[in-house]
């Protein structure tokens, strides 16, 4: 049975310590000093090994390494990003990898020196780890110790769940086990940087609420980062770390990283994996998921450049040659990008996002540095503003599609009249480029969406009617404004019923098959959501028909049909019923994976009978 003895305190301003040295007598051997000079430092040793922790940073010397759990979105390899079971990033000193070979190897160098910036840059924010392990066992040359000590430890370290929890007491007891050594001792250093932890913790305790921060909390929590003098780099790594861990984002994110990874390895994404793809990124729009946690993914796996095309698509060669044309002379730029340019332009971002091509911003980032350059070097200013012509476009874009998608996709979404006012003036200069391009890049590709549900449908044609009456002087914003309220306030109170409807009659639908017993019920919810203060007033007849209408539809599909479905592979009468139902897509779908986890089914299978959609 092996003892622990323990130290805890601070070295510099804001690093908290843990230093443990495990082992049988582990208390009857001495393993620490402190500096007589200097009594901010601390020295850990053990026999040719040895961590000192300093005010500045950590020295080290002998065998041994780090580890953290990973936070989402860093550098991370692939072999260890596709391993779902791999959730800590592991370094071993004087090990560095070669890039020819693709293995890992070791030098006798292991002593070094790192600061605490770099340590809590290149490794978790928040919490470290360092270790040695000194055992009689395990022979020199260091290069030879630490293969050994790879070999023994990495596979638990890299895989442990203890790590993210940081229960010290758990790492040591998934690691000493597997030392096989009485005379063994294991020394784990754990580094908490005591800043990032309250800025992560705070920003924890703000998401978890409702998914979302106001904007006086950003402002708190901008202020703290300000007094901590966090660079907005960490912030921002802390933010969507946090982000990725809320269960309901976790699971979508997951499976989209397991089709990027999937594609990475192949070389290409399909038609079929694309759509996926898509379905996955609106899955997240109305979930509140940040966009921040895809185009992370993206980004990551599109600079392993496994991930290519084996022709250029036509629309990127368009953007490439308009781009290029902006170089051609110093002179009239603005007037040179006319609207068909600018047409073809915006259909090609279009295409772009739908295919997850960024290789489109790549040609807009490169295109931007040489302008930068020329202007640099002389150039008439023309040029940029040439190309400042070509962004503002592009930015209007970016705002005009997250706005409708938010409309569509989004329940409870927040509209003003300062939303619908940017909303009309970007379709003013959409149109301007050719009459009716505003709604055939943002209105008819999220109509034609079949995730779209009732509610996000009726939104987005009241929004596009609204503008059209608007710019024909029949109809005003506020108006239009009041219009999209109504119907957001219906698709809250239609949601909010649904769900304690759902919840009181259960699977014992025929208990309220009569008017008068679904009477009685609707009262009994109205007075309920009343005292919760989630309504003001009596849920009308109409809405209540509506949400028993819907969830007898859920118990015919989840009852009868999808088992018929799942045991004949009856893709027609799925989308037959999805098309005619009225059902909210993602709603029904979720409902499946339901299914299949209650009934312990092949998840595979699932996808297969979806698949049948695309």
């Amino acid at each position: 049975m092996h003892e622990d003895i323990r130290l805890h305190g601070y070295v510099g301003k804001y690093i908290e310590y843990f230093a443990i040295a495990a082992g049988i007598d582990a208390h009857k051997r001495y393993f620490f000093n402190i500096d007589r000079k200097d009594d901010d430092k601390i020295r850990f040793f053990a026999a040719g090994n040895e961590i000192v922790l300093g005010p500045d940073g950590v020295s080290h010397q002998g065998a041994g390494g780090s580890f953290c759990e990973y936070m989402f979105g860093v550098d991370q390899p692939i072999t260890d990003m596709s391993k779902g079971e791999v959730k800590n990033r592991l370094v071993m000193f004087g090990g560095h990898y070669d890039n020819e070979t693709g293995t890992l190897r070791f030098s006798d160098l292991t002593s070094g020196f790192q600061s605490y910036e770099k340590i809590f840059f290149d490794g978790n924010a928040v919490c470290n780890y360092f270790f040695f392990l000194h055992s009689p066992r395990i022979a020199a040359p260091l290069k030879k110790q630490q293969e050994q000590l790879l070999k023994l430890l990495g596979k638990t370290i890299k895989r442990s769940p203890a790590v993210r929890k940081e229960d010290d007491n758990a790492i040591i007891r998934e690691i000493f086990p597997l030392m096989h050594d009485a005379g063994a001792q294991f020394f784990l250093f754990k580094l908490i940087n005591k800043r990032h932890q309250e800025y992560c913790d705070f920003f924890r305790t703000l998401y978890l609420k409702n998914k979302k921060i106001a904007d006086e909390d950003f402002a708190a929590l901008t202020a703290l980062a300000g007094r901590h003098d966090i660079d907005r780099y960490q912030q921002e790594r802390m933010r969507i770390d946090v982000m990725y861990k809320h269960p309901d984002n976790m699971r979508i994110v997951d499976e989209y990283k397991n089709i990027l990874i999937a594609c990475n390895r192949k070389g290409e994404i399909n038609k079929l994996e694309n759509a996926r793809l898509t379905r996955l990124k609106t899955l997240s729009v109305r979930n509140k998921i940040p966009g921040a946690l895809f185009y992370t993914l993206d980004e990551f796996l599109k600079r392993d450049k496994k991930m290519v095309d084996l022709e250029e698509n036509d629309y990127i060669s368009e953007t490439r040659q308009i781009l290029e044309g902006l170089f051609l002379s110093a002179s009239h730029i603005e007037s040179r990008i006319d609207c068909d340019d600018m047409l073809k332009l915006l259909n090609a971002k279009k295409k772009a996002a739908e295919n997850r091509d960024h290789t489109f911003e790549e040609l807009l980032l490169d295109t931007s540095k040489v302008c930068d350059e020329k202007i640099r070097d002389g150039a008439d200013l023309s040029l940029l503003e040439g190309f400042s012509y070509i962004i503002t476009y592009f930015d209007r874009y970016d705002a005009a599609s997250s706005q409708i998608n938010q409309l569509a996709f989004m329940e409870n979404v927040r509209i003003s009249e300062e939303m619908v006012r940017s909303i009309l003036g970007n379709k003013g200069e959409f149109d301007l480029v050719q009459h009716g391009l505003f709604e055939e890049l943002f209105i008819a590709g999220v109509l034609e969406n079949k995730y779209v549900g009732n509610y996000g449908r009726k939104k987005v044609n009241a929004l596009n009617a609204g503008l059209k009456l608007i710019e024909e002087k029949r109809m005003s914003t506020a108006d239009l404004l009041n219009r999209l309220l109504e119907i957001n306030a219906e698709e809250r109170l239609f949601v909010v019923t649904l769900k304690f409807v759902r919840e009181r009659i259960k699977n014992f639908y025929s208990k309220y098959s009569t008017k008068a017993d679904q009477d009685s019920l609707r009262l009994e919810i109205t007075d309920e959501l009343r005292q919760r203060k989630q309504i003001d007033k009596e849920i009308p007849r109409g809405l209540f028909d509506e949400v028993i209408l819907a969830i007898k539809k859920e118990a015919i599909y989840i009852h009868t049909l999808l088992p018929a479905i799942i045991l004949e592979k009856d893709i027609p009468l799925r989308e037959d019923f999805l098309e005619n139902s009225g059902l909210d897509r993602f709603y029904v779908e979720e409902l499946e994976r339901e299914y299949f986890a209650l009934n312990n089914l092949n998840m595979d299978e699932l996808y297969d009978i979806r698949k049948g959609l695309n």
